[in-house]
């Protein structure tokens, strides 16, 4: 285990280095000085989210979700209550697949909800829908480096 970890900041996408026992505790980007993690989905475009993917030592959950979809809303609050909870173990994204069709192509999205876990920059776990709302928490703790 690494004793420190690359977080990426949901602000500026600035790469910080946050000590392992640190985590926890949140911090403040070095760059523009807000909070690295702020309790809520981050909502990124195709260029925001590759920086995340590349930069990021944690987990990424994220939802491919769209404005229009019924299923999308409901999970909604669930993704949110979960990234409530369980950050900073993991970074919690929504991309909107009307705005960014390009990255919903890239990860063959073929029916939102579509909920994925990235680790070291690749597809960990995917599953279409949520059946279970556990699943943030299982994934969080499957592939989550440290202990916060």
């Amino acid at each position: 285990m690494s004793d420190a970890f690359h977080v990426v900041c949901p602000h500026c996408d600035a790469a910080n280095r946050v000590p392992a026992a640190k985590l926890g505790q949140g911090g403040k980007c070095g760059r523009c000085g807000k909070p690295l993690f702020t309790g809520e989905p981050v909502a990124l475009d195709a260029a925001r989210f590759d920086k995340h993917l590349a930069r990021s030592d944690l987990p990424l959950i994220v939802d491919f979700w769209a404005a229009w979809c019924g299923p999308c809303r409901a999970v909604a609050p669930i993704f949110a209550r979960a990234a409530a909870e369980l950050e900073p173990r993991a970074r919690f994204i929504k991309i909107d697949v009307d705005a960014n069709p390009e990255l919903s192509a890239r990860y063959r999205v073929q029916g939102i909800p579509a909920l994925f876990a990235f680790t070291g920059g690749k597809v960990a776990a995917q599953q279409a829908g949520l059946s279970d709302p556990g699943v943030f928490r299982q994934w969080v703790e499957r592939f989550t480096p440290v202990r916060a």
